[in-house]
């Protein structure tokens, strides 16, 4: 798994989330993509993707870090499922230091030059179905 562009790539995207660059972090988007903000709540196209992502920087008082554990990537054609774990870390507004695991879902399209761009970005997985 470890060799799998999608993982190096996702790396990128939890590494410009961590940095707060989130202009850097659309290059990661398709023009169309979505990403689910929390049960019900979604942002639509990279403007929405990029605002959506510096209201939860503020809501993790600016100290959010993401990290990768398990992954797995199933591809079909120009689409791939992935499904991992990613890792939340940061501190409160108390001051103390918090780790949250979720089972993550995502959707990548692989466009005519070989390029996988996220078209959904879904951190919460099938934790939706609980809501």
């Amino acid at each position: 798994m470890s060799d799998h562009p999608l993982k190096i790539l996702i790396e990128s995207a939890d590494h410009s989330i961590s940095a707060k660059d989130f202009d850097g972090l659309m290059r990661f988007y398709t023009d169309d993509a979505t990403l689910v903000v929390k049960a019900g709540m979604y942002a639509k196209g990279k403007d929405q993707i990029r605002k959506a992502f510096e209201a939860i920087s503020a809501h993790f008082h600016d100290t959010l870090k993401v990290r990768q554990g398990r992954m797995e990537v199933i591809e079909g054609g120009d689409t791939a499922l992935v499904i991992m774990e990613t890792w939340l870390d940061a501190v409160d507004e108390n001051g103390i230091a918090t780790s949250t695991v979720r089972r993550a879902t995502y959707v990548f399209r692989q466009d005519s030059s070989g390029t996988w761009l996220c078209a959904v970005d879904n951190s919460y997985g099938t934790a939706l179905l609980d809501s």
